[in-house]
């Protein structure tokens, strides 16, 4: 009986449950970004004004139409506090001290006990903690140190998400539909950061009250939590209503993913090169992208002089193009590697090469772009939609590494890369102390050296192939098919 109810009822969702999961991991990652940079664009009004006669700028723009003095102009006078440039730059940095920790932990844990409760329980922490972030800095009146404390807590609960995330792809992502649906659901960053730059900046123009985006983000992010919880699963077979036929190709296009529990074979991922190099392409990509996340609503304000209203819109642009480039991006990488156009592994190499090439390239020009705003913004905008190609290409490396393990590798990758996250922020804020323009070109000069550096790293070194350590037992039981056991049983089982 209850057999065929849960028949009916499978009848009943058209849209296959794997993009049903990936639709739900894309909303993930956009309420993850929304509630994450919405202290980036409320922070600029929530300081002191800066005094630009304490340090004159020779570069400094001086804009015609009458609106300079908006951008200036403090919304609520008793609300604003005086935390310099390398004070906010410790407050927006402090967020990825927690983020960092809960990297490994919450990778192991969904592996063992499954992506559902580890992604969304991590969700609805940081939820719950972004509604308190207005009272907790009204109570303590300010005290920059309390706001990093509160920040510092929200990171140890999203740092599950990515790690969760990708246990979840691994276990309902075909091989063949990998870079489109993780495109999607990685690509969550850039629309959370986008509705976040957009509806922060009217939302405080609004209500005249920075506090506003705080409710609104966490508010949502519990309604996530509550949605997800009630429609997806941590495997085809705990979901209890896909179709039979669904659950038949999962099961035969995912036969490389263990049902058992396999012991982290941690000695083995540990000395992957291929990981390591996946580990610096990382780097590069989240120093470029924290960067701009945290810095550059920041930059348009101080150097280009845009009011609250504008920032918002204008600091959107970049991230609207790169969603655009890694929806498509995502679409030709599986087109490519279905033809045999490109090889898993080049393809990966080629989509990263892309996405760190032409964001060094274009963030550097913005900086010699002046005080010419749309030449700015036009050049931020072509960056960064450059970059919209690394979820094709690097993001998704780590299920091809191993997807029996793509929680714990994902994890070391993130985790890794978050600690860019405390340091970009910082750095942009100590070398941009009188926010010049001059200064600010030094930031970008430093991610140049940083994106290209790291790529080359990962050019040389990556691999698109599934790794031996992903199913050991497997592994050789195959190689002894095919007469190729050139490599022992005990010398893997050594190295686990």
């Amino acid at each position: 009986m209850l057999t065929g109810w849960r028949l009916n009822v499978s009848k009943l969702f058209l849209i296959p449950q794997r993009y049903v999961l990936g639709l739900m991991g894309f909303f993930a990652i956009v309420n993850a970004y929304t509630m994450r940079v919405a202290l980036n664009i409320a922070i600029t009004e929530m300081v002191y004004p800066v005094n630009k006669t304490a340090y004159p700028d020779p570069e400094a723009c001086i804009i015609k139409e009458d609106n300079s003095s908006d951008s200036s102009k403090p919304l609520h006078p008793e609300n604003l506090y005086a935390w310099d440039g390398e004070t906010q730059g410790i407050i927006l940095s402090s967020f990825y001290w927690g983020y960092l920790i809960t990297h490994l932990p919450g990778g192991i844990l969904a592996e063992k006990f499954g992506g559902k409760y580890t992604l969304g329980l991590g969700i609805l922490s940081t939820a719950i903690f972004t509604l308190l972030t207005p009272a907790v800095i009204y109570l303590s009146d300010g005290k920059w140190q309390v706001l990093v404390a509160l920040r510092v807590i929200e990171g140890l609960g999203e740092g599950t998400t990515y790690p969760a995330i990708n246990t979840l792809l691994a276990q309902w992502v075909p091989l063949h539909e990998r870079a489109k649906i993780g495109s999607l659901v990685y690509a969550g960053g850039q629309i959370g950061t986008v509705l976040s730059n957009i509806v922060s900046g009217a939302l405080i123009q609004a209500t005249n009250d920075w506090s506003s985006v705080f409710y609104l983000f966490g508010g949502i992010g519990v309604l996530w939590f509550l949605l997800f919880c009630s429609i997806c699963y941590s495997s085809p077979e705990q979901h209890p209503f896909i179709s039979d036929e669904e659950k038949s190709y999962l099961k035969k296009e995912l036969d490389n993913v263990s049902t058992e529990k396999l012991p982290i074979p941690w000695q083995a991922i540990l000395t992957s090169i291929p990981l390591w190099a996946l580990v610096c392409a990382q780097i590069g990509h989240d120093w470029g992208f924290y960067t701009m996340v945290t810095d550059l609503p920041t930059y348009l304000k101080d150097v280009l002089k845009f009011n609250i209203g504008q920032n918002g819109i204008w600091s959107s642009l970049p991230y609207i193009m790169m969603w655009t480039v890694s929806m498509l991006s995502g679409y030709l990488c599986d087109w490519l590697v279905r033809k045999n156009y490109m090889t898993v592994t080049f393809s990966r190499k080629f989509f990263t090469t892309v996405a760190s090439v032409g964001p060094a390239v274009f963030l550097v020009v913005a900086s010699y772009s002046g005080c010419d705003r749309i030449l700015s913004v036009a050049m931020f905008t072509i960056g960064m939609g450059f970059m919209g190609t690394f979820y094709c290409g690097m993001k998704v490396n780590a299920l091809d590494l191993s997807p029996n393990f793509a929680g714990t590798l994902m994890a070391i990758v993130n985790g890794v890369g978050a600690i860019t996250g405390i340091l970009s922020p910082y750095i942009a804020g100590a070398l941009t102390k009188h926010h010049t323009l001059a200064e600010w070109r030094t930031v970008f000069w430093i991610s140049f050296v940083i994106f290209n550096v790291t790529n080359l790293i990962y050019l040389f070194f990556a691999s698109g192939e599934e790794q031996w350590w992903n199913n050991p037992k497997k592994n050789v039981e195959d190689r002894a098919e095919k007469g190729q056991n050139d490599i022992p049983m005990k010398s893997r089982n050594d190295q686990l």
